[in-house]
C-alpha cells in the first residue's frame, strides 16, 4: 500500500511559487502558429505506423451560467438549440475528417466529453454524438475502454445518467467546488447537496464504474470550519475519486476572476490550513494520494496502477490505460501523437470558418524535439509511477543519464536535503512530501522554465 502523504507546513510554504500542470510537456506556452494543419495531418498519418490506440476528446462549450472561477473556455448561453446545433453539425464534420486521417484498425480505447458543460446537450443530441462517432472510429469493446464524461448535477434530466451509462460511458465526474451556501453565492454557483446526491445515486444504480467530484479550496469566504464541513458531507458521499484542485486567482489573464474581490479569498494560512485538513481527513476516511490533488479509494484502478507502476496521465488526467495518441475535436480542443501537440481553434466563429471551409480547425501546436521527448519521459514517469530509474532512461533514449542530466541532478541536491525526494546513485524516489510538490520537482527538468518566474502565466503549486 502507498504510505501517506507527510504534511509539513513550513516546507509547502517554501515551495509554493508558480508552476505548470503538466498535463503535457512542453506546455502549451510553447505552442506556435508556424505548426499548421499540414504539419498535423503529416503527424497523424506517421503516427499510424506506431498503431497506438487512440483517446479521443470532444470538447462542449457551453454553460447556462458563468462560475466567476472558472478559467475553462466557455460561452455562456440560454440559447440551447441555437448555439448547439450548428455547432454539433460542425464536430460531425470534423470528426469524420479526422477519422479519414487514421487506420481504420487503430482501437478507441479512451474517449471524454469536456466542456464547458456537456450535458447542456440534450439526452437526444449526446444519444447522436456518440452514434456519429462510431460511424467513424474503431470504438474498443466494453472491458477494453474508459469512457468519460463531465456532467453538471444542474443540468441532467431524469434519465440522463442512465441515457450515458447505456451509450457506453462507465466514468462519471463533476464539479462540486463547495457546499456552502456563502462561497457558492460568491463563485455564483448555486448547487445543492441534494442536487448531488441525485446524480450519484443515479450513477450508483446505472452501474458506473468511477465516480469523481472536484472540490476547489482557496475559494471567497472559505474557513477551515466551513470547508471541514464540506469534507465530512462528500466524505459520506464516498466517491470513488476526488480531485482538491487549489483555485488559481489570475485576473489578469481570466477575465470572469475580475468578479472575485481579493480580500475575500482565504489568506495564505488559511489555505494551507484548509489543504492540511483536507489531507488528513480524507486519508482517515481511507483515500489514497494520487499526485497532482487527486485521492482514489484503495481498490480503485488508479491505485492499482500506480502500485504496479502502469499509471499514466494525460490531458484528461490521470489514466490507467497505455500510452493513446490523442485527437482532440471541438473548438480550443488540444490532441497529441508521439511527436507532436496541437490545438483547435479557440473561438465559435474561427472554429466554424475552417470547418466551413473544408479544412481542419487548427490554429496551432508544436513538434517535439528528441530532448523534450526525453524530458517529456522524465515527467511522465516522476508525476505516475514516483520513480525514475537512470539506467532505464539511458537504454530508452541511448543517452548516458549522468551526463545529459548533470545540471539538473545538482539542482535536485536541495529537494533531497529537504526530503522531497531520494536521490540515489542510480535512480530518483519520491518521498511521500514530494508527491505533494511533484510539480516543483518536474520543473527541474523543463528547459523552458525560467528560473526566476516574473509573470504568473502558471498557478500557485499550493
Amino acid at each position: 500500500m502507498l504510505p501517506s502523504i507527510q504534511f509539513d507546513s513550513k516546507m509547502l510554504k517554501k515551495y509554493d511559487t508558480f508552476g505548470p500542470r503538466y498535463t503535457s510537456y512542453p506546455t502549451a506556452i510553447q505552442f506556435n502558429h508556424d505548426f499548421t494543419r499540414d504539419d498535423y495531418q503529416n503527424e497523424v498519418r506517421l503516427s499510424n505506423s506506431a498503431g497506438r490506440p487512440l483517446s479521443l476528446y470532444f470538447h462542449i462549450p457551453y454553460c447556462k451560467s458563468l462560475c466567476f472561477f472558472c478559467a475553462c473556455n466557455k460561452i455562456i448561453t440560454h440559447s440551447e438549440t441555437a448555439r448547439t446545433v450548428p455547432y454539433l453539425e460542425r464536430l460531425y464534420t470534423e470528426i469524420k475528417m479526422q477519422s479519414e486521417l487514421v487506420d481504420d484498425s487503430r482501437s478507441t480505447t479512451q474517449l471524454h466529453l469536456g466542456g464547458g458543460t456537456p450535458t447542456y446537450l440534450s439526452d437526444d443530441q449526446l444519444s447522436e454524438l456518440m452514434s456519429v462517432t462510431a460511424e467513424h472510429f474503431n470504438l474498443a469493446p466494453e472491458g477494453q475502454r474508459e469512457f468519460s464524461i463531465e456532467v453538471d448535477p444542474r443540468a441532467v434530466r431524469d434519465n440522463t445518467i442512465a441515457l450515458l451509462y447505456d451509450l457506453g460511458f462507465s466514468r462519471i465526474s463533476f464539479g462540486v467546488q463547495d457546499l456552502n451556501e456563502k462561497v457558492q453565492q460568491g463563485v455564483n454557483r448555486i448547487q445543492t447537496y441534494d442536487q448531488n446526491m441525485r446524480v450519484i445515486e443515479a450513477a450508483r444504480s446505472s452501474g458506473y464504474e468511477s465516480i469523481s467530484l472536484d472540490l476547489i479550496y482557496g475559494l471567497p469566504f472559505q474557513t477551515l470550519e466551513s470547508f471541514g464541513h464540506t469534507l465530512d458531507s462528500i466524505i459520506a458521499m464516498k466517491p470513488d475519486r476526488l480531485a482538491v484542485y487549489n483555485y488559481a486567482h489570475m485576473p489578469h489573464r481570466v477575465k470572469a476572476q475580475k468578479l472575485i474581490k481579493q480580500e475575500d479569498l482565504p489568506d495564505p494560512v488559511t489555505r494551507l490550513s484548509i489543504l492540511e485538513l483536507t489531507i488528513h481527513r480524507l486519508q482517515e476516511a481511507g483515500y489514497i494520494y494520487i499526485g497532482m490533488d487527486h485521492f482514489a479509494l484503495p481498490d480503485d484502478d488508479l491505485v492499482k496502477a500506480m502500485e504496479t507502476g502502469t499509471l499514466q496521465r494525460n490531458f484528461q488526467g490521470y489514466s490507467t490505460h497505455a500510452d493513446t495518441d490523442m485527437i482532440g475535436m471541438g473548438m480550443t480542443s488540444i490532441g497529441k501523437t508521439d511527436n507532436c501537440y496541437s490545438q483547435n481553434q479557440r473561438y465559435e466563429k474561427a472554429y466554424f470558418q475552417a470547418i466551413d471551409g473544408r479544412q481542419l480547425p487548427i490554429m496551432q501546436g508544436y513538434q517535439l524535439t528528441f530532448d523534450d521527448k526525453v524530458r517529456r519521459e522524465i515527467i511522465q514517469r516522476l508525476m505516475c509511477q514516483g520513480v525514475v530509474e537512470f539506467e532505464s532512461v539511458s537504454q530508452q533514449f541511448n543517452i548516458e543519464f549522468n551526463h545529459y542530466f548533470a545540471e539538473e541532478l545538482i539542482l535536485l541536491k536541495p529537494l533531497a536535503e529537504d526530503e522531497l525526494i531520494q536521490l540515489q546513485e542510480h535512480r530518483i524516489v519520491i518521498l511521500p512530501l514530494g508527491r505533494l510538490l511533484l510539480r516543483n520537482i518536474a520543473m527541474v527538468f523543463d528547459i523552458y522554465r525560467p528560473r526566476t518566474v516574473t509573470d504568473q502565466l502558471f498557478s500557485k503549486v499550493i
